[in-house]
């Protein structure tokens, strides 16, 4: 924008000067020769009249010589007198009697531009002896417009001196309209990664200033509707801690009339539910100003040791690795760990469910030099249908088909990416990738043993 305003504003004055100086140009050549001109015939008809009474007297021609001397000098027209009989004093050409000389002789004084360039004045003297003698002052072209350069070289630093101030000022002008632009993109970029508190300030040409409100207005709105939301979400969570506190009283009284491992397990399960719409609650009515931090080594251990009961129930071998041995690896990435938690959950969830039981399978977390961070869960199961497409409420086995999209979204929110690979001989592959989060070793926790089963 900047380097086009300067170029429409270049062109712009270009144009105007042109159409300026170029008639001005034109005009100081012909005042130059109307100047010269008028010097040259101011000159000759002074010759004359000071010659008039000399060439009627027996001296005529000493008297001439002497006059013609006088005015001829250096830089200056040449003047020249040619008598009635032809003789020519003073510089200029001899022989023939050229036709305007002849015509001066009528009594006409007049000027003309001969074919060689120039112009002649020509005055004539009455009264010379042998007939009428004629004053003869010629310009050259040089003479002719002489100063013109001077003036031309005078107009186009004028030229270039407007430019450059018209230049100067499109440029300040495009730097205030590129700044006030460039900090409203700001503003727009600083709300798209979720900032709700930036604010644009007004500033620039009223446009700029009409879109830095309405954005603000934008902003605002956009926070209330999330707070809303997030109130809305919050409270239909609130609603199943009613039926969740029931089914604890009733797990508390199963455990209660039996020691059994079953019992504990359910009692187990029912308290899981309960923190888990405990954390529904807190992350609805978290903002998004919160910064979400995770060590993914450490959560991707917990959840799998979550499941390994029921893994092992289902005669399955289970392997979890952080980083090239089975030690506890920190891997901050920029997610929290409830979204973590819910995306390795579903991971797992769609092998125990979908997998025939007594199929291994892998949770690995790998760090990458470059900074990022991989977390794979791998089987070894019959692999997803040819026709399976992982897009949201697709499922190959029967379910909602929201558990890889939950996966998905997780890593692709965080600026990572998902992959999915599959075939009957080697299983199913799901690969998501986060970037890396500047670590926090305070909350950086080391998760328990890795299990093997």
């Amino acid at each position: 924008m900047r380097r086009s305003l300067l170029l429409l504003t270049a062109a712009t004055t270009a144009l105007v000067l042109t159409a300026l100086l170029v008639p001005l140009t034109l005009l100081t050549r012909t005042h130059a020769a109307d100047r010269t001109t008028a010097e040259a015939t101011a000159r000759a008809q002074w010759v004359a009249h000071a010659l008039g009474p000399a060439l009627a007297g027996p001296d005529e021609r000493e008297t001439a010589e002497q006059t013609v001397e006088s005015v001829n000098t250096q830089d200056l027209p040449t003047t020249s007198i040619v008598l009635g009989d032809g003789t020519v004093i003073g510089p200029g050409p001899r022989g023939r009697v050229s036709d305007a000389v002849r015509l001066a002789r009528t009594g006409r004084a007049f000027t003309y531009e001969p074919s060689t360039g120039g112009r002649q004045v020509l005055v004539p003297v009455q009264g010379a002896t042998g007939g009428t003698a004629v004053v003869q002052v010629t310009v050259t072209e040089r003479q002719l417009y002489a100063g013109t350069m001077t003036s031309w070289l005078v107009l186009a630093g004028i030229g270039v001196g407007l430019v450059l101030i018209g230049l100067l000022l499109a440029d300040r002008l495009g730097a205030r309209l590129v700044g006030a632009t460039r900090r409203l993109a700001g503003t727009a970029d600083r709300l798209a990664a979720g900032d709700l508190t930036a604010r644009a300030t007004p500033e620039g040409p009223p446009e700029l200033r009409l879109v830095a409100g309405e954005l603000n207005r934008l902003a605002t709105r956009i926070d209330e509707l999330l707070a809303a939301e997030r109130e809305n979400a919050a409270d239909l969570a609130h609603r199943l801690r009613t039926p969740v506190a029931a089914l604890r009283l009733d797990a508390e009284t199963l455990l209660a009339r039996s020691d059994s491992e079953e019992a504990h397990r359910v009692a187990a399960d029912v308290a899981a539910l309960e923190r888990s719409v405990d954390d529904v609650i807190r992350k609805a009515r978290r903002t998004f100003r919160d910064a979400p931090y995770a060590d993914l080594a450490a959560v991707a251990r917990e959840r799998a040791t979550f499941w390994l009961p029921l893994a092992e129930d289902q005669g399955r071998t289970t392997e979890i690795a952080a980083g090239e041995d089975a030690h506890p690896l920190p891997a901050p990435v920029p997610v929290s760990e409830d979204d973590l938690a819910a995306a390795i959950d579903a991971l797992i969830g769609n092998v125990l469910d979908h997998t025939p039981q007594g199929t291994p399978f892998r949770v690995t977390v790998r760090t990458d030099p470059a900074g990022g961070t991989e977390l794979t869960v791998a089987d070894e199961g019959p692999g997803l249908p040819p026709t399976y497409a992982a897009e949201r409420g697709t499922s190959g086995g029967g379910s909602t088909g929201l558990g890889l999209d939950i996966a998905r979204r997780t890593a692709e929110d965080a600026g990572g990416t998902f992959a999915i690979t599959s075939d009957a001989t080697r299983g199913t592959r799901v690969t998501l990738t986060f970037p890396a989060a500047p670590p926090r070793p305070a909350e950086t926790r080391p998760g328990p043993p890795a299990p093997t089963g």
